[in-house]
């Protein structure tokens, strides 16, 4: 990994590794620092005084999801290279950070910047592979003893939402990937991608409606059901782009 001037650059894999083993900088259910808000709040206290251990805590808690949203939004094999950049600009602009809010949302929001410009640097070919070849990594291990027709019909629904998902609108792909395959509420939505959340609910809406419609009895019929029932529910209120 690279390592940059003016900011602790803990290594991602010993990211990992400690988050693994519970270190101190464990994620919470909210996907933040254990001890909630108050807690989080503290770390981001202190690492604006300049303590460099509060800053590793940050990078361990948040390496996960950022290196799952930099993937899921076309990084590819620049994924790691992505997130390091996107954690020392998160370091670099702390000081405009909101006291009070989620850090998450907030350093997603740049992950999202920085796999944006990666993504118009290397071309859209190469973003869309290496998203596929992310999601495929990402996959859990399937057991010998699990069903090999379950196990296909699985990758094949992949495969079919990958391409589906290429063909929705830049601002409907990334509300579905926030909202699904980061698993971020509307609120943390909202502040991510910096919109309104009747945006968020409108482009949700209409995302969902149009996936449905390309993927209607491909996926199974309980993500079938899911999709058909979040995004048959009225468009809410929005600025009108389809």
């Amino acid at each position: 990994m690279r390592t940059r001037e003016g900011a602790p650059q803990p290594g991602l894999e010993e990211s990992r590794t400690t988050d693994d083993a519970g270190g101190s900088g464990a994620v919470g259910q909210a996907g933040g620092l254990s001890g909630g808000d108050d807690g989080e709040a503290a770390v981001v206290a202190r690492v604006r005084a300049g303590d460099t251990e509060a800053y590793a805590r940050l990078v361990r808690a948040h390496t996960g999801v950022a290196l799952r949203a930099a993937v899921a939004f076309g990084a590819g094999a620049d994924a790691e290279d992505v997130v390091q950049s996107a954690f020392f600009k998160a370091y670099q602009a702390l000081g405009r950070f909101r006291d009070g809010a989620s850090f998450r949302p907030w350093l997603l929001r740049i992950v999202m910047n920085e796999t944006r410009n990666t993504v118009r640097s290397a071309g859209r070919a190469r973003a869309v592979a290496g998203r596929e070849a992310g999601y495929r990594g990402a996959d859990p291990v399937i057991p010998d003893s699990a069903d090999p027709a379950a196990a296909a019909l699985a990758r094949e629904g992949r495969t079919l939402l990958t391409a589906a998902l290429d063909e929705l609108s830049e601002e409907q792909r990334q509300v579905v990937t926030c909202r699904y395959l980061l698993e971020m509420g509307e609120a943390e939505t909202a502040q991510a991608l910096g919109w309104p959340r009747g945006t968020v609910k409108s482009r949700l809406n209409r995302a969902l409606r149009k996936l449905e419609r390309r993927l209607g009895g491909q996926l199974g019929p309980e993500q079938d059901e899911r999709y058909e029932q979040e995004g048959g529910g009225g468009g809410g209120q929005g600025d009108g782009r389809r």
